[in-house]
């Protein structure tokens, strides 16, 4: 009886290790910051998916935590998705290799999932599509304390996101400059205020079925500036700070990627990511002039060659994550 129990133990183990169980547990309680665990799924030995009530989000939040496990103190990496966020699991998970490319790091990295063109920002009115999120507080005031009560905080923290979520994350940054350490945009355009910018992020909250006047009011109002990071870049002195973009040129990579037949032909596809990397690619180059004249020290990672696509955001998130370890850990 003994060795049939310990061989049974040694199966479940040994499927855990190898990612193919999935084990309930037990919800937490809340934490200082009144977000609560009401759900909490072990995916495999570093993955934990948890579903979070939020007040200020009025609901339930599916969160994504890559950890190595312990409760020792370690610094915290919020990676935000793009305006096609995944509904229930991030798609840095799903399309971005983030749970292969931070295995063995220590380091907790929190993926956030149903953010799609919301900005991660505190919507001012109710949207007909997008309801009333209230992001940024969910992510700077309620989910910092659950994470480090859940996985442990060495109280160091940095915050990166793709196209959408780089606007995001230099957003966060520069408006809660005390939280974050460090700030990465990968083909994002974080400033906002002026007219090609601010059309930009316009068209992205509409491909979702949103109007940008209930999330930060009408052309020009003053809550597009409050979320321009180039109005606050004096924030952003001693942060480590990352910018990328291909150029939205079409590299041989472009064509290796299987792609949905359903989003129309293939040729289309590939121009269409072309287009929007060009544009992400003029602004992120206009914000880093921006950086340079401020005085404000950042790591480019801008490629000659590249349009809007995973397999380019795969191999940027190396460098992201460089530049953005040491100020963490």
């Amino acid at each position: 009886m003994t060795s049939l129990r310990f061989r049974s133990l040694l199966a479940a183990v040994t499927t855990v290790a190898l990612g193919a169980a999935v084990l309930s547990v037990a919800p937490a309680e809340a934490a200082p910051g009144g977000a609560k665990v009401v759900e909490k799924v072990q995916r495999g030995l570093h993955r934990t998916d948890l579903n979070i009530k939020s007040k200020a989000m009025d609901g339930t939040v599916p969160v994504t935590v890559l950890s190595p496990g312990g409760s020792a103190p370690r610094g915290t990496l919020y990676l935000l998705d793009g305006a096609d966020a995944g509904e229930k699991v991030s798609d840095w998970i799903t399309k971005g290799g983030a749970a292969q490319f931070f295995a063995g790091r220590n380091v907790n990295v929190v993926l956030p999932a149903g953010g799609g063109g919301s900005f991660y920002t505190n919507w001012m009115r109710k949207d007909g599509e997008l309801g009333k999120p209230q992001w940024e507080t969910f992510l700077t005031e309620e989910l910092p304390p659950l994470i480090a009560d859940q996985f442990g905080s060495n109280g160091r923290n940095a915050v990166m996101g793709l196209s959408m979520g780089g606007q995001s994350a230099f957003a966060l940054a520069t408006r809660h400059p005390d939280l974050y350490n460090g700030v990465a945009s990968l083909s994002g355009c974080p400033p906002v205020s002026e007219p090609a910018n601010e059309a930009y992020v316009r068209t992205t909250v509409a491909k979702s079925g949103g109007d940008a006047n209930n999330m930060w009011g009408p052309t020009g109002g003053k809550r597009w500036k409050a979320h321009d990071p180039s109005k606050r870049l004096d924030t952003l002195k001693g942060k480590a700070v990352y910018v990328s973009s291909g150029s939205g040129a079409i590299g041989p990579l472009d064509f290796t990627i299987k792609r949905d037949p359903s989003e129309g032909p293939e040729d289309a596809q590939i121009a269409a990511g072309s287009a929007l990397e060009a544009a992400a690619y003029r602004c992120s180059l206009q914000f880093a002039a921006q950086l340079t004249s401020a005085g404000i020290n950042y790591t480019p990672g801008f490629r000659l060659i590249g349009t809007h696509n995973w397999v380019y955001w795969k191999q940027d998130l190396a460098g992201a994550w460089s530049t953005l370890a040491p100020s963490i850990t």
